[in-house]
């Protein structure tokens, strides 16, 4: 053969070889584990293994979140509706042997032992005002809130306020985790306070922070029988809080709710070589509704997706994997909002769907 015919068959092989070394070096490089601070991130968000999720869910069994040593230290009459008379009840109860301090709202004319109870989970880290924005929520569902018996939790050291009195829940914060505590010791207390409350038969409505913490209660406790959740974490291990682990440790964390407990007790204690790993993904495992779906009973989630605050890709994890078991309308639904933000006022809907899904509880059997 030629040698003329020789050359480009040999161009052509060296191009091929050259492109496989190349191919070689960027599969190489995606392999490399992504280190921030010395910190293996790669590692630390790795998919969470079936005995990490069991480990949680045996730990969870053995918690005993019970009210003990009930206190009604203020009630109050208000209307529910506009016009439904209503006894709030502002309770001190200790839970895993600390003071926490929450809200009880009865409506009057209520059978005993057949009310559903709807907890309020608040979002942010500053407390929840029982005459601002839970009694103002409650009246955006003026044809139910007569029904039910209304739960109001403050989570662990952070402020309860009405009418410009405020009683501080004792501490250490632990949002998501330990506030499902709280919230289902509340419940326990709205029991033993207003006795038409049915313990059987729980819904949640939860924003931001509070919808994680909704999800988690239903993941934990087969009497919450509904979530409604707006705009809330799902997952902690997926991209979103990966990149706020590597903004923490280049000492530019963003303003978030529970980033402070995050960066101060896991994250930095972890690059500092006093947690172990074991332990740091555990925390985010008790964190991420996404692992337990199989025990949600029944969820409806509405997200914006101009979301600054929870990027609408956390509701997105939530539908990928619900659809992925098979569950249907019957027991979830997820609405996105084109241009909507942290903020149910802009997801245009969102709370009539909210309305009538958490008003199936009035029919709902939960025997």
């Amino acid at each position: 053969m030629p040698v003329r015919s020789i050359y480009p068959h040999l161009l052509v092989a060296l191009f091929l070889l050259a492109g496989c070394e190349l191919s070689n070096t960027v599969d190489a490089a995606e392999d490399q584990p992504l280190i921030v601070d010395g910190v293996n991130l790669t590692e630390v968000f790795a998919e969470p293994t079936s005995a990490e999720i069991q480990s949680v869910i045996a730990e969870w069994s053995g918690r005993a979140p019970t009210a003990t040593d009930v206190t009604v230290i203020e009630q109050d009459e208000v209307l529910l509706g506009g016009s439904v008379p209503a006894t709030l009840s502002i309770v001190s109860h200790t839970v895993g042997g600390m003071l926490h301090y929450g809200a009880i709202v009865a409506p009057e004319g209520l059978n005993v032992g057949a009310a559903p109870v709807l907890v309020y989970a608040h979002g942010g880290d500053q407390g929840v005002s029982v005459d601002g924005e839970a009694l103002l929520l409650l009246s955006l569902f003026p044809d139910l809130a007569p029904y039910f018996v209304h739960v109001i939790p403050s989570f662990r050291d952070e402020p309860l306020t009405y009418k410009g009195q405020t009683w501080l829940s004792e501490g250490p914060a632990s949002p998501w985790d330990r506030d499902v505590d709280d919230a289902l010791a509340l419940v326990d207390v709205a029991t033993m306070v207003a006795p038409e409350a049915d313990p059987l038969n729980v819904a949640v409505l939860g924003l931001s922070r509070g919808a994680g913490v909704g999800m988690l209660m239903a993941a934990r406790s087969e009497s919450v029988r509904r979530v409604l959740g707006f705009f809330g974490p799902t997952d902690f291990f997926g991209p979103f809080v990966q990149d706020v682990a590597t903004e923490i440790l280049e000492g530019n964390p963003r303003d978030l709710p529970g980033l402070d407990v995050l960066t101060e007790e896991f994250v930095l204690p972890y690059r500092d070589g006093d947690i172990s790993l074991e332990t740091l993904r555990t925390e985010l495992v008790r964190r991420s509704p996404v692992l337990f779906t199989d025990r949600i009973t029944s969820l409806q989630i509405h997200h914006g997706t101009a979301d600054s605050i929870v990027p609408v890709s956390q509701a997105q994890r939530m539908i990928d994997v619900m659809q992925a078991s098979g569950r249907g309308a019957d027991s979830f639904e997820a609405f996105l909002y084109e241009g909507g933000e942290h903020n149910p006022f802009t997801l245009e809907g969102s709370l009539i769907r909210g309305a009538a899904f958490i008003g199936e509880m009035l029919t709902d059997n939960p025997s």
